[in-house]
């Protein structure tokens, strides 16, 4: 198979739902051998079916990014099924916490920095030697556009997902010397079960996102993967710690 990731092994965390599954549907359209890790067993299971039915050299793991145990392991299983190391890995795995500033526990604001930042970590140091090792290797973070400007209801998330974009930028310093690149992308308002969620959650802001979109519609997850697979590409081979806006020019209206 031909494309653009072409002899790439990438890994995407969250992959079973929403970005996560649109981005590995778009690498394996691309060519590469895709890996999947998530917690969510029954969609998990029906993506990588999904993807093997459509041809797609395809191996998946149930993994808790949180855990360095569980990383260990989800790493080794997808390398060993996949038959090489992973050159791409999208760490997209996210969630976030609507409870009262005021109020939050110390666990719920821990649980959401241990999926968007601390997961992060953990997976990027698991693969990233052999990205070293062979002068080759892109990493993808899934950042938001929560990490530049953000609403009320969103706390922890747009406090970890600006820790994200700031380890993007250091990350990639570090890395740049042995031709591994590091970028972020930094979704707007997405078609996805955590956008809803939050529809659900904050009131009028269903009607309010379509109002302040310059382009006046809500983004899919599919514009999201183009972009992730652009990056993971050697069509990006000079980009590296940059920050991508996926957001209809929602950051531009309110920069």
């Amino acid at each position: 198979m031909t494309g653009r990731l072409a002899n790439e092994v990438v890994l995407v965390t969250g992959a079973a739902r929403g970005i996560g599954r649109a981005v590995a549907v778009k690498a394996a359209e691309e060519g590469a051998a895709v890996g999947l890790v998530d917690i969510l067993v029954d969609e998990l299971n029906a993506t990588t079916a999904e993807l093997a039915e459509g041809g797609a050299k395809v191996a998946s793991a149930v993994g808790d990014i949180t855990d360095e145990v569980s990383v260990r392991q989800a790493v080794g299983k997808l390398t060993d099924e996949l038959g090489k190391s992973v050159t791409v890995l999208v760490n997209n795995a996210g969630k976030n916490s609507y409870a009262d500033p005021t109020k939050m526990s110390v666990a719920e604001w821990d649980d959401v920095f241990d999926v968007d930042l601390k997961g992060a970590f953990l997976m990027s140091r698991q693969v990233l030697q052999p990205m070293i090792d062979n002068r080759h290797g892109s990493i993808v973070n899934i950042a938001s556009i929560h990490s530049k400007l953000t609403t009320a209801g969103m706390f922890p998330y747009a406090a970890a997902k600006s820790g994200l974009v700031g380890m993007t930028r250091s990350l990639a310093l570090d890395v740049a010397p042995h031709n591994v690149r590091v970028n972020a992308v930094s979704p707007g308002y997405i078609s996805t079960d955590l956008l809803e969620e939050f529809f659900d959650t904050i009131p009028g802001e269903r009607e309010n996102a379509l109002r302040v979109h310059p382009l006046g519609r809500i983004g899919t997850p599919e514009n999201v993967a183009e972009v992730v697979c652009f990056l993971a590409s050697e069509a990006a081979a000079f980009v590296t710690g940059a920050n991508w806006a996926v957001d209809g020019g929602l950051g531009v209206r309110y920069a």
